[in-house]
C-alpha cells in the first residue's frame, strides 16, 4: 500500500520540541511519515525533530514557499537567485530532517502577482532556477515536487497542464510534481483526468479536502480521485494537508479564519479514510 503521512501545519508551523508528543501520537495511528513546513530559522532544532522521527520510524516529507523577494519568475537576476539560494537552504533543513521529498509551489513566490497572464519568459526562467535546484536536491537524496495553487495564491501554475508544461521545459530526474486535491478541485474540470495528464511527473499528492477539513467529509471525487491514482499505478505518498487555527499566525496568513476540523480528528478519521479508500481502489 501506498505510504500515509500527515503534515502537522495543523498544529504549527514551528520546528520545535513541542511537536514530538504529536508524532509519537501519529505513529501510533498508525501513519508511516509526517510532513513539516520548513520556515524557522532554528537550525538545531531540524535535527532534533529528524532524529526523533527517526527513532520512531516515521518517515518525514517537507513543504515550503518562497516570498516575493525570492521570486523565481522576477525580470531581477538578483531576485531569482535570492530565490535559488532560498531553496538550497530548504534542501539543506529538509536533509536534517530525514525528508525524502520537498513539495510546495516554489516554482514562484506565493500569491504575488503582476495583474497578467503567465508569460513564456516566466516559465523559462522558473525552469532555469528549478534545473539548477534540482541538481543541487540531488547531492541530498532528495526529490523537488512542485505544485499547482489555486488562482487566488498563484498565476503561473493553477493547472496540471501548466505544471507539465514548465516541468517539460525543467527537463529535471530530480523535479517532479505534486498533486494538492484542493487546489484541483477548483482548478481543473475533473480530477481524473487531470491526474492522468500530470501522471508521467507525478511523485507526490496531498490528499486535502475541498475546505481543508477532514478528507472526505466535503465534496471532492475522492472515488475519481483514488480510481485515476490506481489506474497510473501511482506508488508514492498519501500525504493529507488540513488546515486549522492552531497557529494563529500561519492560519491568518493563508486565509483560515475557521476551524474547519479538529487535528486530531482530522488525522484519525483522514487516515481511516484513506486506508479504506486504498483498499477500495488496490492502492
Amino acid at each position: 500500500m501506498n505510504k500515509i503521512g500527515f503534515n502537522v501545519l495543523a498544529w504549527s508551523a514551528a520546528m520545535s520540541d513541542d511537536l514530538k508528543p504529536i508524532l509519537d501520537r501519529l505513529k501510533k495511528i498508525g501513519y508511516d511519515g509526517a510532513e513539516f513546513f520548513v520556515g524557522s530559522d532554528d537550525i538545531p532544532a531540524y535535527k532534533r525533530i529528524g532524529e526523533h522521527c527517526k527513532n520512531i520510524g516515521l518517515e518525514v516529507t517537507t513543504v515550503f514557499v518562497l516570498s516575493p523577494e525570492e521570486n523565481l519568475v522576477s525580470p531581477d537576476n538578483d531576485v531569482r537567485q535570492k530565490g535559488l539560494e532560498k531553496i538550497k537552504w530548504t534542501i539543506d533543513r529538509s536533509h536534517d530532517l530525514g525528508s525524502q521529498v520537498l513539495c510546495g509551489p516554489f516554482h514562484s513566490a506565493f500569491a504575488t502577482f503582476t495583474k497578467a497572464a503567465p508569460q513564456d519568459i516566466e516559465y523559462a526562467r522558473s525552469a532555469e532556477i528549478l534545473h539548477q535546484a534540482g541538481d543541487y536536491a540531488a547531492q541530498a537524496g532528495i526529490l523537488l515536487t512542485p505544485e499547482a495553487l489555486n488562482r487566488f495564491e498563484c498565476y503561473l501554475c493553477n493547472t496540471m497542464e501548466q505544471l507539465s508544461h514548465l516541468l517539460k521545459i525543467v527537463n529535471h530526474p530530480n523535479v517532479k510534481a505534486m498533486f494538492d486535491t484542493h487546489h484541483a478541485n477548483m482548478e481543473e474540470k475533473k480530477l481524473g483526468e487531470a491526474i492522468h495528464r500530470i501522471a508521467p511527473y507525478l511523485a507526490h499528492f496531498h490528499i486535502s479536502e475541498n475546505d481543508r477539513g477532514t478528507p472526505g467529509s466535503g465534496h471532492v471525487p475522492w472515488d475519481e480521485t483514488f480510481a485515476a491514482l490506481a489506474a497510473i499505478k501511482y506508488k508514492g505518498w498519501l500525504t493529507i494537508e488540513g488546515f486549522t487555527r492552531s497557529d494563529p499566525d500561519f492560519a491568518n496568513a493563508i486565509g483560515v479564519w475557521r476551524q474547519f476540523s479538529e487535528p486530531w480528528e482530522m488525522a484519525e478519521s483522514g487516515y481511516r479514510f484513506i486506508r479504506e479508500m486504498g483498499e477500495k481502489y488496490g492502492l
